[in-house]
């Protein structure tokens, strides 16, 4: 039997079903009106066609996608196409595969086969949709069985798949092979981008045991602005005005938070107050920075190659940045012994440059620094390490994740400088968590000032820089501040 007329049975079979019985929409019909629906409660005796009708569209996926790629060939891979074109030459072959297969199919039916062909060919296979899906902003694959996702700071179990192991890794190879970067035996784990910028970790067998792992962090095509974040509540319009006036007085600014706090989305606000007419380097492991300025030079790291050699590494980039002339320096995040060479490059006339580092609170930032310089190998007395931190970095923004899973600035802290052997900070703002929670279980508490102004302020009216008095939450009293 064809395939067209196995497909054909299926259809006819499943237009008998008695009236009045239990229905499910089958799961590759365009709409539930498109093609009779088959009912998974099947009386004894009777045979279970919709098992079978997901046989036949199997066989009819894998025949035309096996058909798509003999076809294009090499097209699928040509850098010279871009997406537009390659999509649409894909879909007039595919669409010609299925008609010389004559297999009965309404023009809906035909018209989701060919969507769901394509992301397999060359797209990214069932996660086309959540890619697609701007509500959804993590996707988090567990081995082929398991897809989930993060919609409102909440993780979801969809009920997606992917067919098998290796059609997980060849969507992985589709999405690494893109970067430049690879992905075998050899070298098991990748951090790569999609087009869009959006962050992409991969890791298979041996290292993942139950499958290969796949976490696409999505990125807005459109970047985030300040007043985006004013709105969702992650900051305070004071806090807004407070940073754009450390940007303009070309502050060191660190962005401290966990996994997943929102860093990268507030270093992209954080740049957006750097004036044009600035030379800006930004330096990174995988591009994801979305900088607005036109005078941007976007470096990244490389991996070694098969061989062992060619690797490029962020303290190299670092220390090349110091030659190219930036009036900013913008590191993606320090995880190592650049953290030193950014420190020094702060601390020898390249003011107003910006980073991020993973930590749990303003002062686990300090430490966290202090630890990362010692892994540049230096042999410096740690003393002298958090000399060069309290010298060189003015201000550390904190963004956490809270249990309701929305992200708020909760610390904006000033580094002070030393006494004795310990860094001093000074908080400006912190996160009212008293205000508790509403019925919807969201924290209803925005930061608030402390009421004591950073020292730095001070400095702001010698550059032309104006700041409302009520930032702190203080008046000024007889032309200056008590």
């Amino acid at each position: 039997m064809t395939l067209a007329d196995r497909f054909e049975s299926v259809r006819s079979q499943a237009s008998k079903q008695q009236p009045g019985s239990p229905r499910t929409e089958i799961p590759w019909a365009g709409t539930a009106q498109s093609v009779a629906n088959v009912s998974p409660w099947n009386e004894p005796g009777s045979k279970d066609h919709s098992a079978e009708a997901n046989d036949a569209l199997t066989a009819v996926k894998d025949r035309a996608g096996a058909a798509l790629y003999e076809r294009m060939g090499s097209r699928i891979s040509d850098s010279s196409l871009d997406e537009g074109e390659l999509h649409g030459y894909a879909k007039d072959e595919l669409c010609a595969i299925i008609e010389e297969d004559e297999i009965p199919l309404t023009s809906g039916e035909q018209q989701r086969l060919v969507q769901e062909i394509l992301d397999d060919v060359i797209g990214l296979g069932p996660l086309q949709k959540f890619l697609a899906d701007d509500a959804v902003t993590e996707v988090m694959v567990n081995g082929p069985d398991k897809i989930y996702v993060e919609r409102g700071g909440k993780l979801f179990l969809t009920g997606s798949r992917f067919t098998s192991e290796e059609h997980l890794r060849r969507i992985i190879e589709r999405i690494v092979t893109k970067v430049g970067r690879r992905i075998d035996e050899s070298s098991p784990l990748v951090d790569a981008r999609l087009s869009d910028g959006s962050r992409v970790n991969a890791i298979i067998p041996p290292l993942a045991v139950n499958g290969s792992s796949l976490t696409i962090r999505k990125f807005g095509q459109v970047p985030l602005t300040v007043n985006d974040l004013i709105s969702f509540g992650t900051i305070s319009p004071e806090i807004a005005e407070l940073l754009n006036a450390c940007v303009l007085a070309r502050l060191n600014v660190i962005v401290s938070g966990g996994t997943g706090t929102g860093k990268t989305t507030l270093l992209n606000v954080l740049s957006s107050f750097i004036p044009a007419d600035e030379r800006i380097v930004t330096i990174e492991d995988a591009v994801e920075l979305q900088l607005q300025q036109e005078h941007v030079v976007r470096l990244e790291s490389r991996p070694r190659n098969i061989e062992g050699k060619g690797e490029i590494s962020i303290r190299d980039l670092v220390r090349n940045s110091l030659r190219m002339r930036p009036d900013r320096i913008i590191v993606g995040e320090v995880r190592g012994g650049e953290t030193l060479d950014m420190l020094q490059a702060m601390n020898t006339g390249h003011d107003g440059s910006i980073s991020t580092v993973h930590a749990n609170t303003p002062r686990d930032a300090i430490a966290r620094l202090e630890t990362l310089v010692l892994m540049a190998g230096m042999d410096l007395p740690l003393r002298a390490i958090r000399e060069q931190i309290a010298s060189a970095v003015n201000l550390i923004v904190h963004i956490s994740r809270l249990r309701d899973g929305t992200r708020r600035v909760t610390h904006v802290t000033e580094v002070q400088g030393m006494e004795g052997d310990v860094v001093t900070l000074q908080d400006a703002f912190t996160f009212d968590y008293s205000a508790g929670m509403d019925a919807n279980g969201r924290f209803q508490g925005r930061p608030i000032p402390t009421g004591v102004r950073p020292r730095f302020v001070d400095h702001f009216a010698d550059l032309g820089i104006a700041l409302s008095p009520a930032v702190f939450g203080t008046m000024p009293i007889g032309g200056g501040y008590r």
